[in-house]
């Protein structure tokens, strides 16, 4: 499986972005799909997922102020991220993982290489 993020950039504060993450080879029939980011000194941390049916989740940083989707026809992911904030600046990072069930195996078993946000 190969993922290759796209869409990072620079943007003031308070603008939008929308990152894509491009997947290619087996990607498996269901799987989960994921979008984690990597601030300056900071670990590594989810923001949102989304499984092969559409559930998504987000965590705190990004309620309210993002979406993710996925295009499966397209094999892509996608985060469109609204309101950004300085704290926001990090690398983006895009991850597959299949699933088991209904469960996301873990840890994420593909990553792609990252896209850099940075917000001023």
């Amino acid at each position: 499986v190969q993922l290759v993020e796209s869409g990072g950039g620079s943007v003031q504060a308070g603008g939008s972005l929308r990152l894509s993450c491009a997947a290619s080879g087996d990607t498996y029939s269901r799987a989960c799909m994921a979008w984690f980011r990597q601030a300056p000194g900071k670990e590594r941390e989810g923001v949102a997922s989304i499984n092969s049916a559409g559930g998504s989740t987000y965590a705190q940083p990004l309620v309210g102020r993002g979406s993710v989707s996925r295009d499966n026809a397209k094999n892509t992911l996608y985060l469109q991220m609204s309101s950004l904030r300085p704290d926001d600046t990090a690398i983006y990072y895009c991850a597959l993982t299949p699933m088991e069930g209904s469960t996301c195996v873990r840890p994420y078993k593909f990553w792609g290489q990252g896209t850099q946000v940075t917000v001023s």
